[in-house]
């Protein structure tokens, strides 16, 4: 498992470079009248809105819409069409961002994902102990000398100790999104409840969308109150709840689409609250660095580059020691008698 969501995340690292759409490569616009005026036209037909825009980035210059279930589409950022599909299995992004995150089985996938990471951890901190007894051995392989299982576990053990501190650092902040109350190791016993607290969007009274809401307002309000931010994604409200949501992102925070998050009522189109993600408690900004130090979103392509690398040593890690488990155990070890 740990060998198969390397291998994925390795790939997804790098998901930006290798989508190749025309107008991928654009400069991202960031004149609020022009982003407005492409939502209003995305927006403009009640019946074929989108349910969401994950607006384009400086690194990827297309807007994704969603739609119901599976759909979506790809735009430029004048709004032309790219290129549609109407299931996941149509765009490889979408398919091994699933696997990544959900193993394709929703919710359960996704805990399984998460009982995976605590593993990873566990044997990242038992790894390093270990490896301390055997240490004067130590010597650099990337590959066993042979493919016999002594020679196996201590290429194992040696290649091990050198990711050890980033297989933790993925594993971790990997599990810890799965499963929050694991964020109160690094974060403290409170960690959980704020963080939760954090992300609940305020109470409203359901309503419905209405027929044309003002999108250059929702979009200039957003940018008056926060005007070095980037617009992030625009959701539609989700079951009824009667809200707008607007995501940013501010200069100084590390999440790719932001946490600074902007409400609008759903029928009147005025703003119900902003919460800026930089006056956030110190708890909460330190777990929204997770995905970020997890997914390589921070620090360009150098670590993009380790993190690629500490997903390939999981793959060589976790296949060869399946491999000589169950196919070289017969071979080699203790009889007996």
């Amino acid at each position: 498992m740990l060998a198969l969501l390397g291998l994925s995340g390795a790939i997804l690292v790098h998901e930006d470079a290798w989508i190749m759409l025309p107008h991928a490569g654009d400069a991202r616009i960031a004149d609020t009248a022009q982003i407005a005026t492409t939502v209003e036209r995305l927006m403009a037909d009640p019946a074929a809105r989108p349910r969401s825009i994950n607006f384009a980035s400086d690194e990827f210059g297309l807007h994704r819409l969603s739609f119901k279930g599976d759909a979506g589409a790809y735009v430029d950022q004048a709004g032309n069409l790219v290129t549609r599909w109407s299931s996941q299995w149509e765009r490889p992004e979408l398919w091994l961002f699933d696997f990544h995150h959900h193993l394709f089985a929703g919710d359960t996938g996704e805990i399984v994902v998460g009982l995976a990471g605590l593993a990873g951890v566990f044997f990242a901190i038992s790894g390093v102990f270990l490896w301390w007894r055997t240490r004067k051995t130590f010597e650099f392989r990337l590959w066993p000398k042979r493919m016999s299982r002594p020679a196996i576990v201590r290429q194992h053990r040696d290649l091990g100790i050198l990711v050890a501190p980033l297989v933790l650092l993925v594993t971790y902040t990997g599990a810890s999104m799965v499963f929050r109350p694991v964020s109160a190791l690094a974060l403290g016993p409170s960690a959980p409840a704020m963080i939760a607290k954090a992300g609940k969007a305020p109470k409203v009274d359901k309503t419905k969308l209405a027929d044309n809401p003002d999108w250059r307002a929702i979009i200039r309000a957003a940018h008056a109150r926060f005007p070095d931010a980037q617009l992030r994604t625009l959701g539609l409200p989700r079951q009824g709840n009667g809200l707008i949501t607007l995501r940013m992102k501010q200069p100084d925070e590390w999440l790719p689409n932001g946490r600074t998050m902007l409400y609008f009522a759903a029928d009147t189109g005025k703003l119900v609250e902003a919460r800026d993600a930089l006056a956030q408690p110190a708890v909460v900004r330190g777990y929204y660095t997770f995905y970020p130090l997890h997914a390589a979103k921070i620090g360009g392509l150098f670590y993009r580059l380790v993190m690629t690398a500490v997903g390939l040593a999981l793959v060589v890690l976790g296949s060869l020691a399946v491999w000589s488990f169950w196919f070289r155990r017969g071979t080699v070890g203790p009889r007996i008698s």
